[in-house]
C-alpha cells in the first residue's frame, strides 16, 4: 500500500473503514456561511454555536439527521422549517402510519413542514424552494443523505455496489482485504445484501472483521437496529425492512404504546417500537436466531 507521502507499507491482511461523507447540495448559495452540514463533532460545535444567535433555521433533508436536528433546535426555541422531497417522513423507512406521527409530533412541538419539495437557492436570509416559496432564516442545516467513501476501494480493482461489496465474514473479492462500516455491503440472512450506516454497525463489524483479519472465520450476524427520539417520541427498530414489506400495527401508536412489524415476504424483516423495548429486545432475538414473532 502506498501513503500520500510516497512511502509503502506491506502487509498481511488489510482493513478498509473509509466511511462516508455527507450528500452535498449543488444550488446558488450552498457555500455561505450560515449553511451547515453534520457528520462531524466539529459540525455538532459549529451548529450548536451558530443556533445561539439564530432565530429561524431551515432544515432541508427529512429523514434521520435532519429530523432530530430540527428537534433539537426547537428545544433551542429557534423557529424550524423542514424542507424534504418525499411526501411523508420516513415513510419508506417506518411506513405511513409511524411516518404520520413522526409528523404530527414535530407539528405539535411547531416544526413546519415543507414536503415534495426542495431547495432552488440560498440566500443570506432565505432559502427559496422549487415552487416558489420563500422561507426566512438565519441557520440552514442540510441532512440529505451520504455517499459511500469507494474511491480507495475502486483503485484497489475491489468490488463495489453502491459500496464496497464483501462477504459474510467481511472480506472483500481480493483475498485478505476487508471491509467494515458505512462502505461495507454485506449479505445479510434475512434481507439479502445491504449497507447500513449506523454507528453501532460500524462498531460492530469492526470487532467482526478484526477477529478474522488474525485469522478466525467469524460471520457478522448482527442485525442492524437504531433508536430515533423526536421530543416525546422514542423509536426503536431493528431488522431490514426494503420497500416491499408489508407493515402491520400492533397497539396504538397515538397513544405512545405499538409495534410497527415489517414482513417481506411473508417473513419478519424488521420490527419498529414506540414505548416497547422489551418487546424489540425480542424482536431482535428471533432475527438473529431466524425464528417467527408475534407481538403482543
Amino acid at each position: 500500500m502506498t501513503l500520500s507521502d510516497g512511502h509503502s507499507l506491506g502487509y498481511g491482511a488489510l482493513l478498509l473503514a473509509t466511511g462516508a461523507e455527507p450528500l452535498r447540495l449543488a444550488i446558488p448559495g450552498d457555500d455561505l456561511p450560515h449553511v451547515c452540514y453534520l457528520r462531524t463533532l466539529t459540525d455538532s460545535r459549529r451548529i450548536i454555536n451558530k443556533s445561539k444567535n439564530a432565530k429561524r433555521a431551515v432544515v432541508i433533508g427529512a429523514s434521520f439527521i435532519g429530523l432530530e436536528v430540527a428537534a433539537s433546535l426547537r428545544e433551542r426555541k429557534l423557529e424550524v422549517a423542514v424542507v424534504g422531497k418525499e411526501s411523508l417522513p420516513l415513510e419508506k423507512i417506518l411506513g405511513r402510519d409511524l411516518g404520520n406521527l413522526i409528523r404530527e409530533t414535530h407539528e405539535a412541538h411547531g416544526v413546519k413542514f415543507h414536503l415534495g419539495r426542495t431547495p432552488s437557492a440560498i440566500k443570506d436570509q432565505q432559502v427559496q424552494l422549487d415552487d416558489g416559496t420563500k422561507l426566512e432564516c438565519d441557520l440552514v442545516v442540510v441532512g440529505i443523505g451520504v455517499r459511500p467513501n469507494t474511491t480507495l476501494a475502486e483503485k484497489a480493482g475491489l468490488a463495489t455496489d453502491d459500496g464496497v461489496v464483501v462477504n459474510e465474514f467481511l472480506e472483500t473479492n481480493v483475498p485478505g482485504i476487508f471491509a467494515a462500516g458505512d462502505i461495507a455491503r454485506w449479505p445479510d440472512p434475512r434481507a439479502g445484501r445491504i449497507r447500513v450506516e449506523h454507528w453501532v454497525v460500524a462498531q460492530r463489524q469492526g470487532q467482526t472483521a478484526a477477529r478474522n483479519v488474525v485469522g478466525a472465520r467469524q460471520p457478522f450476524v448482527m442485525p442492524p437496529f437504531f433508536w430515533s427520539n423526536h421530543f416525546d417520541l422514542h423509536i426503536r427498530y431493528v431488522g431490514h425492512g426494503s420497500g416491499e414489506a408489508r407493515a402491520n400495527v400492533s397497539g396504538d401508536l397515538k397513544s405512545k404504546d405499538a409495534s410497527v412489524i415489517f414482513r417481506s415476504p411473508g417473513k419478519l424483516a424488521a420490527i419498529a417500537s414506540v414505548g416497547r423495548d422489551l418487546e424489540n429486545l425480542k424482536a431482535e432475538l428471533a432475527l438473529e436466531r431466524g425464528d417467527e414473532f408475534h407481538a403482543r
